[in-house]
């Protein structure tokens, strides 16, 4: 499984011009499940995730989770992030999972951070989708597990 978390001051995804997901101070996860991935390890992604000190505290250093700030997450599925470029000019996707192990997954991190006291939202899952954000820093990490 792979994460892109985006720390933004607000976030926005919408689909075919209605906004299906919102939120101010927080994570924009960009998600993506590998064919190997598993409930147990998208789990731990996603409290790794929600305890990342990636916020500032008083004295400006990175010192503070998702959960220390009380801050909110849009969680968007994203196959793309298992592309494999090495050969010519057109990205492969056959190292991402499919569609019928990949949504159920995405629901699980989701359900994750909201088990842990997170207001998340989701992007909708194979829906053509703009994400219009405001990268607060900017902080972007990549996680793996």
């Amino acid at each position: 499984m792979k994460a892109v978390l985006q720390r933004v001051s607000y976030a926005r995804v919408s689909v075919e011009g209605e906004v299906v997901a919102s939120i101010g101070k927080g994570l924009l996860i960009l998600l993506g499940a590998g064919p190997d991935d598993t409930i147990a390890k998208t789990e731990e992604l996603a409290d790794k995730t929600a305890h990342l000190r990636i916020f500032s505290d008083a004295e400006d250093k990175m010192n503070l989770s998702l959960l220390d700030v009380g801050g909110e997450a849009i969680v968007v599925s994203q196959f793309t992030l298992y592309a494999d470029t090495s050969r010519g000019r057109r990205p492969s996707f056959i190292g991402a999972a499919k569609p019928d192990l990949a949504e159920p997954l995405v629901g699980v991190f989701a359900n994750k951070l909201r088990k842990l006291g997170i207001k998340t939202d989701q992007g909708v899952f194979g829906a053509h989708m703009e994400v219009e954000l405001c990268n607060d820093g900017p902080v972007t990490i990549l996680l793996e597990a």
